[in-house]
């Protein structure tokens, strides 16, 4: 009976050991990096958690709210708006926001998320009810600025800071978009027929421009041949004139080389006599229907005579 007794009692100790153990090591918490721990005691704040190693009083203190300090992205669904001109549409936004304080986004506000769902859809509604329908679609970015600007001011309290809000998309009602449509296909045909028109002109204008080119060229072309054949021309009356004068000249030094040869020879009267009388005979002898006869001729015959009776001794 006593070792029953004592078995169940070392089993008892046994459980409770471990009961204690465990609670130990669920009170032990490890808080990351990007995270931060609102902690209470007895229902109460007591401090926030940083980065590290930290340990709960059991029974006592519990974490109330675990909250990432990294950026986060909420994208929420189109909320229907209307505009000015009394246009019902479809606008969905996408908000980036980041908590600053832990203790203030615990305590600050109910469902934070929620809550800043329902002031961008209010926020929304009240600047789209400012523009008319094409405003609306050509002024994204001031609905940007606007929105994240009142979101911004309105979530401090809550420990948000609103980053950057983007309008992801504007839905008009199905007959506008189908108006929208229609506009659009008509301005693209119309750039196409202007670009074509301009494409067609520009083709044009090189191909005159190619015409008038080749026209310039082949009348300089024509230009040059006609220049090159008259400087040929003249290069060759220039050769042609250049070699009479020079045959003249080169006449004129043989007859004047012979004229000094004769002069260095010291010819005499008769032999000069003889040479007229050659040439005389060659006049004889053409087709010339007059013959002029030198007056000394007389003089010639007595010369010739001598000659033969000095050629007979």
């Amino acid at each position: 009976m006593n070792i029953l007794m004592q078995a169940g009692e070392i089993a008892a100790l046994v459980i409770v050991a471990v009961v204690v153990v465990l609670v130990l090591v669920s009170c032990v918490k490890i808080v990351k990096q990007t995270d931060k721990y609102v902690v209470e005691r007895l229902g109460k704040y007591l401090k926030t958690w940083q980065t590290g190693l930290h340990m709960l009083v059991p029974f006592f203190d519990r974490i109330v709210l675990r909250v990432t300090m990294k950026e986060q992205v909420k994208d929420f669904d189109p909320q229907p708006v209307i505009t000015k001109d009394n246009v019902t549409m479809q606008i969905d936004t996408i908000v980036f926001f980041q908590v600053t304080d832990p203790v203030l986004y615990a305590y600050g506000v109910s469902n934070p998320i929620g809550a800043i769902e329902n002031l961008s859809a209010t926020t929304l509604r009240n600047i789209i009810g400012e523009l008319d329908l094409d405003e609306t679609l050509t002024s994204r970015d001031i609905i940007n600025t606007k929105m994240r600007s009142i979101l911004d001011e309105a979530t401090d309290p809550w420990g948000i800071k609103v980053n950057r809000v983007e309008v992801k998309n504007i839905l008009p009602p199905k007959d506008i978009r189908d108006a929208m449509e229609r506009q659009m296909r008509a301005e693209r045909e119309k750039r196409e027929k202007i670009l074509l028109a301009e494409g067609e002109r520009q083709s044009a204008i090189l191909k005159a421009e190619g015409e008038k080119a080749s026209a310039v060229l082949k009348a300089e072309g024509e230009k040059e041949a006609v220049i090159l054949k008259a400087e040929g021309e003249k290069e060759a009356r220039i050769k042609v004139a250049e070699g009479d004068a020079k045959a003249i000249v080169v006449k004129r030094d043989a007859e004047a080389k012979g004229f000094e040869s004769l002069k260095s020879a010291q010819v005499d009267h008769a032999v000069l006599s003889l040479k007229s009388y050659e040439a005389l005979e060659k006049l004889a002898n053409g087709q010339a229907t007059k013959l002029i006869v030198p007056s000394n001729l007389q003089d010639l015959v007595s010369f010739v005579s001598a000659g033969m009776e000095a050629a007979k001794k």
